[in-house]
């Protein structure tokens, strides 16, 4: 069967960003450019209209930043994968961009051969991060989870697998309003509003390796 062709739509407010992706995107075999946008609310807008597969995301734009944009473009649309596009390596902002939603975290200096492969992984949900930032992640791992109990790494690590509440419950013989309870304590302590985003954040954070 032929490769599924991946629908895109790049946000940057430096038009020669855009133009020098889209020239890559379109020689670019199974990728198709659907839209561009300068800035976060133009994002959205087009978003609506065109339902892309993956969205390239700079985070540094006037007015609304790539992480407001994210976190409102995900609660619409929580089926289109974002990837952040930065020349911005602070840990703080790379934290940031992953707990609004971001499934993947590039640095504009990525080749084409590597972006092209990160879109394709994105789109299959596979977290990409930049070689360059994965010592800035892994220095404070320990830390970004140390709040977690025991049993909330557990019921964690199965929530990564796509456990609902009832399959934790029946796994850990709990009630399933204890489950329902640790569930509310994880996503409190690692600052995000889904099961999603807590999973996302337990696989790039190498959380579920180590329990």
């Amino acid at each position: 069967m032929p490769e599924e062709t991946i629908r895109l739509v790049i946000v940057d407010d430096h038009a020669m960003v855009r133009r020098g992706l889209a020239t890559f995107l379109k020689a670019s075999p199974n990728l198709e450019l659907v839209g561009e946008a300068g800035n976060g609310a133009e994002a959205l807008r087009l978003c609506d209209q065109v339902r892309p597969h993956v969205v390239l995301m700079d985070l540094m734009m006037p007015e609304m930043s790539g992480v407001e944009t994210i976190e409102a473009l995900l609660k619409e649309h929580p089926d289109i994968k974002v990837i952040a596009l930065t020349s911005f390596k602070e840990e703080p902002l790379i934290r940031a961009a992953l707990r609004a939603g971001a499934t993947s975290y590039l640095l504009k200096n990525v080749s084409a051969d590597k972006l092209a492969a990160a879109i394709h992984a994105t789109h299959s949900g596979l977290p990409i991060l930049s070689p360059e930032l994965t010592d800035v992640l892994t220095s404070n791992e320990r830390d970004y989870f140390s709040e977690l109990t025991q049993r909330e790494r557990e019921v964690l690590t199965y929530m990564v697998e796509g456990m609902s509440n009832e399959e934790i419950a029946q796994e850990l013989v709990l009630s399933a309003s204890t489950v329902k309870n640790h569930v509310s304590s994880i996503l409190a302590k690692l600052e995000v509003n889904s099961r999603a985003k807590a999973a996302n954040l337990a696989i790039k954070h190498n959380l579920v390796n180590t329990i």
